[in-house]
């Protein structure tokens, strides 16, 4: 066996170990999520990397949209799995949808649901995160009240 191919049986093995198995993901084809996790809060939904970059992009939002209040995402509240579809053969693009409260700075508190697709952020590289905060898609990109997200 050559040093390369060893080099990637052994990442892929500790990637194995690492990575959390669920029998409810190999048993569901439909890719939800362990039954556990729903109506908890879950780490990787409320990540501070995902909550800050969708603070960051929502402060971009708000700037550069016309007829937006100009506000910020103050807090996260409740972060929740509420889909989960993994990569298959016909869907390479592993999905978790998610949903959270967010306090904004003018007093108000906002529904915001969001999907972390992994592997697709710049040229493949990290992963992507969408969101949508009820209130705020003022171009209805994310369909009546953010319905392709939830």
């Amino acid at each position: 066996m050559s040093r390369i191919a060893k080099l990637l049986a052994t990442i892929a093995v500790s990637a194995a170990a690492t990575t959390p198995l669920s029998t409810a993901q190999a048993a569901d084809m439909l890719g939800t999520y362990p039954e556990a996790s729903y109506g908890a809060d879950d780490p990787i939904c409320g990540h501070s990397s995902v909550r800050s970059t969708i603070a960051n992009r929502f402060r971009h939002q708000v700037t550069h949209v016309p007829h937006l209040p100009n506000v910020d995402i103050v807090a996260f509240h409740d972060a929740r799995v509420t889909r989960y579809e993994p990569s298959t053969p016909d869907s390479p693009i592993e999905r978790r949808y998610c949903s959270a409260s967010v306090s904004l700075s003018d007093g108000y508190t906002r529904q915001v649901w969001y999907v972390i697709e992994y592997g697709q952020g710049f040229a493949s590289i990290g992963d992507n995160v969408e969101f949508c905060v009820s209130g705020f898609d003022r171009w209805n990109v994310y369909n009546s009240k953010c319905s392709t997200l939830r």
